[in-house]
């Protein structure tokens, strides 16, 4: 049994926050330590992305690069003192760059290739857990094999995420992973800590609380299905402004005294402070979500009072009025130390 399902060390709701854009477009490093100093701020977890199975099994990447290149030397050290802190930081495999899952949906001996080096990776780094962002047609026998692989190695205090869109934990056919996650949860559910829903880029939307709602109608337990959003516009379309946000989040968690959390891709720009003051976005999500509490069947905190509905209006109309949102396109993959503004490529976990 995994032991975020599994005992009172099960903190509700999570504040996820994915860290793919560790470095600036001149090489410098992104610190995530003002999540740790800032006055205000209580994430929960950390998800350094993203890691790459490519061709050569024994060439794994961290985005571009090796995960031992010096470049990565801050970056490390930054998540060990993060763990220190108390936050659990975990990595995450896959995301728009597809491959990584086509390789390890082979036969055994292939896949014993291109594990190995994803093993020691984990092991090396001492990561907490792996999230599992399966963007590609992948079998359940081969996503079964990899959860099992993945738990006999590292133990029941190891976590095991997957980041579906959110469209498909109520219709398989709107998925981007080929497995049905349904399905999956029944074989494996007691195993999986949590999903990571994407709801966002046409994939689920979160300026109401329609698909939560349908999940847990699904019969989707709430403390597993986590609020995936965009930190900001620049990172997909989506973005839904803190106000309405407030609003929404907080009308679930009385709804649903478990429910599962918020999470953002990415930390890097998130609003309101961008690119200067990142880690103000979850400054804003702590105040959202209110103080963890332990599952134990206690009532979360009372949450704080809804702003102006005057003001949620507003926010609202900025998203497009409630409208259906388009259906994405494909989706380009954007890595660190790219210049976002000259390339016009949109990043996607």
């Amino acid at each position: 049994m995994d032991l975020e399902s599994s005992n009172s060390s099960l903190l509700l709701p999570r504040l996820i926050l994915y860290y793919q854009t560790t470095h600036n477009p001149d090489g410098t490093p992104i610190s995530v330590l003002p999540l740790l100093t800032k006055p205000g701020i209580r994430v929960t977890h950390l998800i350094v992305a993203a890691i790459h199975i490519n061709e050569d099994p024994d060439a794994l990447t961290l985005n571009d690069h090796s995960p031992s290149d010096p470049r990565y030397v801050t970056t490390w050290a930054e998540l060990r003192i993060a763990q220190a802190s108390g936050i659990r930081v975990m990595g995450m495999l896959g995301g728009a760059a597809k491959g990584s899952y086509a390789r390890l949906d082979r036969d055994q001996a292939t896949f014993e290739r291109y594990y190995a080096p994803l093993h020691e990776l984990i092991r090396e780094r001492g990561l907490d857990g792996l999230d599992l962002d399966v963007e590609e047609h992948m079998s359940i026998a081969g996503i079964i094999r990899l959860i099992d692989r993945l738990r006999a190695n590292f133990g029941s205090g190891f976590l095991i995420t997957l980041a579906p869109v959110a469209t498909a934990l109520v219709d398989e056919r709107r998925n981007l992973s080929g497995f049905d996650y349904q399905a999956l949860e029944v074989a494996k559910g007691d195993q999986i800590a949590w999903y990571n829903a994407q709801f966002y880029n046409g994939w689920g939307d979160a300026s109401n609380p329609v698909l939560y709602e349908m999940c847990v109608a699904c019969g989707w337990k709430p403390e597993k299905i986590v609020v995936g959003l965009v930190t900001t516009p620049e990172n997909g379309f989506g973005y839904v402004h803190f106000g309405l946000l407030r609003h929404n989040v907080q009308l679930l968690q009385r709804q649903f005294p478990t429910f599962g959390g918020v999470m953002g891709w990415e930390y890097f720009n998130g609003e309101p402070g961008g690119r200067e003051r990142p880690w103000e976005w979850a400054r804003e999500m702590t105040t959202i979500v209110g103080p963890s509490h332990a599952d134990t069947g206690v009532q979360a905190a009372a949450p704080r009072p809804v702003e102006n509905p005057s003001t949620i209006e507003a926010d609202h109309e900025e998203e497009g009025g409630g409208q259906p949102p388009p259906l994405p396109g494909d989706f380009a993959y954007y890595s660190d130390g790219s210049d976002r503004e000259s390339s016009g490529i949109r990043k996607h976990p």
